[in-house]
């Protein structure tokens, strides 16, 4: 008798494998459903945003409520206007066909809880976008999302808002009769309203353009909000102290109408003010926009002036006495005569100046001269001093070069048939160099005076050629003294020789 055979499905090991089995594909298929479910052929788009708005990879992408796709990767990309936006890589059913290029895009939110998902809207062109390829910025959206508004309403929000409904309520509670009187004039206002709005939607009263400079305004006051809002809180105390009077506010209030009538027509008349003052705004913006690098040196600048300007007043009174003194010295008779006396002796002061400046400037002279006076008087004598100088001058047998009478020029002799004019055992020859230079014609220093030893001739115009020296000056620039200078300072005029008085004769070959 045969043994009937035992069935696959009797055996556990094998059917304990099956179930692991079948477990293991379904893990792997819930892990992978998130990236696309497996043997479905997809495509790759991807698409810019201007942000990710809290998408997460796995998102649904959906078109006309169905989906069509999912999120499989997201990653920052820096936008044409320097801002950081976000590219999405989505994998799309192939079962529904390409995109044309004319799709646009949104993110929407798929339920209160905070989940999104990318909403595709097909276009119409006959140009599909190929695998892999981008959705441009410009045909996505990313509209105003629920949690970006409840994240306005933070816990400092909530309690403004309550605040205020509290005080909305009271300032209504009581007022039934002046609502009722709102609410019968409200017909006649909406009259008033309606070339009011008329005025604003038309194309040349660029209300667009004035609410994109109030965006632009409001972005350069972010920084300083701080300071605006102390302000609002000094105004609260302003607007306390004027509701502290009513009857004048009533008055104000009263003439209020009259005041606006009048403002007005005062506008009609400011209008070429404003446009010009629009066009000079416009010049000034260079300016103002240097302002951000100059406020870091201007501010101290400004700061040190707000102190002294504190000290003005007491300047100002000084300085009134003064002009009143110096009013009645210029309308006193005498100040003409003075400030022409003045003007001459100027005039006379400038030539002498510009000769003898050198002398000190380059030579030195002044310090030197007094350096040679006690030199000068150094012959002790049973009274004290004498003049050094005058005892080496002076000839016993009359007629030397510092003694009174001489008719003619000391040349060794007193006369052509004299014996030799001596003095300490050596001859007499006249040196007379009267104008010793300070510099010569260009300004260098040629102080001859001390510098070296007595020229032996140096007389071009003597006929007779006798050994004298009579040249106004020595050939050739002797140089600076040991403490003079190389030439004459920058910035000082001078002359060689004297510009004023009788001229010496110069010699054509060193003038």
């Amino acid at each position: 008798m045969r043994r009937r055979q035992q069935s696959a499905l009797a055996n556990p090991v094998l059917i304990g494998a099956v179930t692991v089995l079948v477990a293991m594909i379904a893990v792997f298929l819930a892990y992978n459903a998130n990236t696309g479910l497996p043997f479905v052929p997809t495509r790759e788009l991807k698409v810019d945003f201007a942000n990710g708005a809290n998408l997460v990879i796995g998102n649904d992408v959906r078109e006309g409520g169905y989906r069509i796709g999912l999120i499989s990767d997201m990653e920052p990309i820096k936008l044409s206007d320097g801002q950081i936006g976000a590219q999405l890589t989505l994998q799309l059913n192939r079962a529904n066909g390409a995109l044309p290029v004319d799709s646009t895009a949104s993110i929407r939110p798929q339920s209160v809880l905070g989940a999104k998902y990318v909403d595709l809207h097909r276009g119409t062109s006959s140009t599909v976008i190929p695998d892999g390829g981008t959705l441009p910025l410009s045909q996505t959206t990313v509209p105003v999302q629920f949690d970006d508004i409840f994240g306005t309403f933070d816990p400092p929000t909530r309690r403004a808002i309550q605040q205020n409904l509290v005080g909305l309520g009271d300032a209504l509670a009581g007022r039934g009769s002046a609502l009722n009187d709102t609410i019968a004039s409200l017909p006649a206002l909406l009259g008033y309203l309606t070339p009011v709005a008329r005025y604003l939607s038309a194309p040349r009263t660029q209300l667009s353009r004035f609410l994109r400079s109030l965006n632009t305004l409001t972005g350069t006051i972010a920084p300083v909000a701080p300071t605006f809002a102390r302000l609002f809180t000094d105004m609260a105390t302003t607007f306390a102290a004027i509701s502290s009077d009513p009857t004048a506010l009533a008055q104000t209030i009263a003439e209020s109408p009259s005041t606006l009538a009048v403002g007005t027509e005062s506008l009609k008349v400011q209008q070429p003010f404003l446009v010009n003052l629009a066009v000079l705004g416009e010049q000034l913006q260079p300016a103002t926009a240097s302002l951000r690098t100059a406020l870091p040196v201007l501010n101290p600048a400004i700061e040190a002036g707000t102190r002294t300007l504190a000290r003005t007043p007491i300047l100002n009174r000084n300085l009134e006495q003064l002009f009143t003194a110096l009013r009645q010295l210029v309308l006193a008779p005498g100040t003409d005569q003075a400030l022409t006396g003045l003007g001459a002796t100027v005039d006379t002061l400038n030539p002498m100046v510009r000769y003898l400046g050198p002398f000190q400037t380059v030579c030195d002279d002044w310090n030197y001269w007094w350096t040679y006076l006690s030199d000068h008087l150094s012959a002790r004598t049973s009274y004290g001093f004498a003049q050094r100088a005058m005892i080496n001058l002076a000839s016993p047998s009359g007629g030397g070069v510092g003694q009174q009478g001489a008719t003619t020029p000391v040349n060794g002799t007193s006369g052509s048939d004299s014996p030799p004019l001596t003095v300490f055992g050596g001859q007499q020859f006249l040196h007379a160099q009267s104008y010793g230079a300070a510099i010569d014609n260009q300004g260098n220093a040629d102080c001859e005076t001390g510098q070296r030893g007595w020229p032996k001739k140096l007389n071009a115009f003597d006929p007779e050629r006798r050994n004298l020296a009579l040249d106004p000056h020595t050939p050739g620039d002797q140089g600076p003294t040991f403490n003079g200078r190389a030439r004459v300072p920058k910035g000082e005029t001078f002359s060689r020789n004297p510009t004023t008085g009788t001229q010496l004769t110069p010699n054509p070959s060193n003038p």
